[in-house]
Formats: structure tokens, C-alpha cells, sequence
């Protein structure tokens, strides 16, 4: 399996490895987001560790499993033949081998382990209090049952301020994503559709097109994508009947609580509390309007990753034809929309070219903030502020731009901006434009705007 990215992860895990001490480590993040893989990558550097997997199987099966597979990394004949009785006998024989030597044990899916044996997080705790902590281990918690990861880390938990760190590991960044895919223009549509999540990224064919890769990947019963969203999603949460409601009503268009609560015709109150779990979940976010304050009620709701958006835009409303074979019918409304639908997903992308540059000589002060703002009928796709007086406001474009129509954007720009409430008297604004491409985009520059197409983008992803 191909390994995309996570390189501060693996500078972080290679730091907590070289480190003089005991590490105990707590990893975590949704289904195939590539919390085996972080671990397997950084194993084959260290050259010094072992991945035990939990399955929902008795505890002996369990014990004599992990039994049969540390016997052969430590060539030990006698585990092989005696086994482990219980966690105590397990916890014991890592404890006398990290005396000896510092290597990394994970202990990946730790949820089933835990609905085994509901003692096995007192017994870690007891192990790592009184022998672990001061041993050569780099001990390593994985877990996809979010809500079960962190309450194992929460304030009544054994397990509660054990740990030495912790990550929450989250979809891939689009840098990381154009990184692997390599043309500028396939990427952005590729993370449009298949979103940051590496096992549907290395799923996708490079000898062919776009289109296709849909066909295959989203339109077809047997494809994972079909499949695996609403698997990851019936597996997290309880009543997801709800939850895929108002996922639906988000992709769709409807973001504010008042449009989900009118499409979805659930409780406000209720829609409230299950978009908090989303929240937490990492499914999805609130956004508000850049300027304004964190208690703004003006907070509109999207996905974090783009193949829940594009799997609730157009695969989940259109299950039945998909069934009936009838992938055909719900391509072609695919294709009719799609660049619809990549106008938005760009703007994401556009946010996270311009954190990747920040701080840098194509932008005008180092900013703090950034995001959207909207008020009423007037929306910018992008505004970014310092600590002082400086605005930088911008429009995002998914389309080729003669240099006419730049300069009519921008005049529009300066337009809505005079309805942004912030630093009204003394600020300093510049304004920018974003686009696919701009035809003589020095000449913007030599105006005074700030002008980035896919070229530009191509440079900060290298």
C-alpha cells in the first residue's frame, strides 16, 4: 500500500522514538484514515517494533494469537509453547523485554480489546504505574471508535494523564494529495471527489480519467467508496438514519441549523446535538464569518472531508439506480454538475494554498485568520486579517479568466467589501483574486492585486 504524506506525524513519532524515556502514546482517528499505516511506516525507520492487531474474538484466542506473534519477533520457543494466561502475563513479558531493549509495541483497534475485557485498561494502568514508565518501551494505543479513544483518555478514566502524547490523526492535507497525484488540475478535482483519506485515494487509476474513477470507484456495488462511507458511519453512531439526514440536507446546500431543520424535519434542538457529534466525530464543521465574534450565531455547517461531501451529494441520494445497475444515469448528472460542485470544494482548497504560503512574499502581511465572510446577500469567499489593521479579501474562481474579466471581479470585490465590519476607520485593504488560470496575471500584480492560479500552486505543493 502506498504511503501518502504524514510527514510531521512521522518527524513527531521518530522524535518520541529517539527520545530517554518510556512513551505511551495514544493514536486515533476514523476508519481508513491511515492509523496502521503511520505506524507500519515508522516501524520499517526504526527497524524496532511490532504491530498486535485486536479482533472481537474470546480472550484466550486473543492472548494465544499475540502469544504466537511476539514468540517469533523475540525468537522466543518457550512463549511459543506456554503462551499467555492473562493481560498480567502479557503486560510482564513486554515489561522484562523493554528492559533489555527499546522498542515500539502497538496495540492497534485497543476498542475490541477493551469490549473483551473491560479490566484490560485498570491492568494497563497498574503495568505502566509501576513498571513501564521507567522501561525502554514506546507503547502505542490505536483506535477507530472515536467516542471510545477519547474517553479512555478522559478525566474518570484508568488511563488519565498515562499518556506521554496523543494524536488525532485526520484526513490529508490537499498538499499532501497533489503531492501523490502530480498534475495540478487532476488533483484538485481528484481531492474534490475522493477527499483526504488515503485508502480511497489509492484507489484511484491514473490511466484513467476522471469520470471513469467515479464509475468505478463510487457507481459500482462492489467498489469500496459505495460501501464504506455509510459502514464507517453506521459503525460511529447510533441511530444513523438521523445523522445521514442532515448529512444529506449539508451536501445538498442547506447549512444553516434553520435549512437542515426545514429539509431534514427533525427537532432543532435535536439537530443541534447530532451536529455536535458530527463535530466531534470529525465528520463535520462550523463555520462562521471571519470577522465576526466566537459566539456569532451565524455559523453555517460542511463536511471536513470532500468524499463524504461528494458520497451525500451524488451517491446517496441515487442508492436505487446504483442497485439496479444504473450507474450510467447517475453519472451524466455527475458530469452536469460537477464543476458546480468543484467551485466550492476549490475555495477549501484555495484556503489551505494560502496557509501553505503564510508567511511569504507573494502576500501582503503575515495573517492570523482566515476564512469566509457573509452577511446577508453579500458573501467573500476568502478574507484574511492580522492582529492590527490589515484585510486581505479575495474571490475564488474555478474557470479560466481573461484579464477583463479579472478586473471586473475584483471592482465587484471592492463593491461587497465596504459591507465588512471590521476595523472600518484605519484598515489597510488589499484585494486578490484566485482562479484555474489568468491570462496575464502579471498584469494584475503590476495593478496592485494579489493573483494566484494553479501555477502558483503548483510551486507551494513541491
Amino acid at each position: 500500500m502506498a504511503f501518502i504524506g504524514r510527514e510531521r506525524e512521522i518527524n513527531i513519532l521518530m522524535e518520541r522514538f529517539t527520545s530517554s524515556k518510556a512513551e505511551f502514546l495514544i493514536i486515533y482517528g476514523r476508519r481508513r484514515i491511515g492509523k496502521t499505516e503511520l505506524i507500519k511506516k515508522l516501524i520499517t525507520t526504526t527497524h524496532q517494533g511490532i504491530i498486535l492487531i485486536g479482533r472481537e474474538e474470546s480472550i484466550k484466542i486473543q492472548l494465544d494469537r499475540y502469544s504466537k506473534t511476539l514468540a517469533e519477533y523475540f525468537n522466543d520457543n518457550l512463549l511459543e509453547k506456554q503462551g499467555f494466561k492473562d493481560w498480567d502475563a502479557f503486560f510482564e513479558y513486554i515489561y522484562l523485554q523493554a528492559q533489555q531493549k527499546r522498542f515500539i509495541l502497538a496495540l492497534d483497534e485497543f476498542p475490541y480489546l477493551i469490549k473483551n475485557d473491560r479490566s484490560l485498561p485498570s491492568v494497563l494502568q497498574d503495568y505502566w504505574d509501576n513498571k513501564l514508565k521507567d522501561s525502554n518501551i514506546i507503547l502505542i494505543v490505536l483506535g477507530s471508535s472515536i467516542s471510545m479513544m477519547e474517553k479512555l483518555i478522559s478525566y474518570k478514566a484508568p488511563l488519565y494523564g498515562r499518556r506521554t502524547g496523543q494524536i488525532k490523526l485526520k484526513a490529508l492535507p490537499f498538499k499532501d494529495v497533489a503531492g501523490y497525484i502530480g498534475e495540478m488540475e487532476r488533483a484538485v478535482k481528484l481531492y474534490s471527489i475522493f477527499g483526504g483519506t488515503p485508502a480511497y485515494i489509492i484507489q484511484i487509476d491514473p490511466e484513467y480519467d476522471i469520470f471513469e474513477n467515479i464509475d468505478r470507484n463510487f457507481l459500482r456495488v462492489d467498489s469500496l467508496l459505495y460501501r464504506d462511507i455509510k459502514f464507517i458511519l453506521t459503525e460511529e453512531l447510533e441511530e444513523p438514519r438521523y445523522y445521514f439526514s442532515i448529512l444529506e440536507a449539508i451536501a445538498s446546500g442547506r447549512t444553516t441549523l434553520g435549512e437542515i431543520t426545514n429539509f431534514t424535519g427533525l427537532d432543532r434542538s435535536l439537530i443541534g446535538k447530532y451536529l455536535n457529534v458530527l463535530i466531534d466525530l470529525g465528520i463535520t464543521k462550523r463555520e462562521i464569518p471571519v470577522t465576526a465574534s466566537i459566539k456569532s450565531k451565524k455559523g453555517i455547517y460542511s463536511f471536513r472531508d470532500n468524499a463524504f461531501t461528494f458520497w451525500f451529494r451524488f451517491i446517496f441520494p441515487f442508492e436505487d439506480l446504483i442497485e439496479l445497475g444504473r450507474g450510467d444515469i447517475v453519472l451524466q448528472n455527475i458530469k452536469k454538475d460537477l464543476n458546480v460542485y468543484l467551485g466550492r470544494t476549490f475555495e477549501d482548497i484555495s484556503k489551505q494554498f494560502l496557509w501553505e504560503i503564510n508567511p511569504g512574499s507573494k502576500l501582503p502581511f503575515p495573517f492570523l485568520k482566515l476564512g469566509s465572510w457573509w452577511y446577508k446577500e453579500n458573501e467573500i469567499d476568502i478574507v484574511a486579517l492580522d492582529n492590527e489593521s490589515n484585510i486581505l479579501l479575495l474571490e475564488v474562481k474555478w474557470k479560466e479568466l481573461s484579464i477583463s474579466n479579472a478586473f471586473g471581479i475584483l471592482e465587484k470585490l471592492k463593491i461587497k467589501s465596504r459591507h465588512v465590519k471590521w476595523h472600518n476607520e484605519n484598515r489597510i485593504e488589499h484585494y486578490g483574486i484566485i482562479a484555474k488560470k489568468i491570462k496575464s496575471k502579471k498584469r494584475l500584480i503590476d495593478a496592485g492585486y494579489y493573483a494566484f492560479d494553479l501555477e502558483d500552486f503548483n510551486s507551494a505543493c513541491k
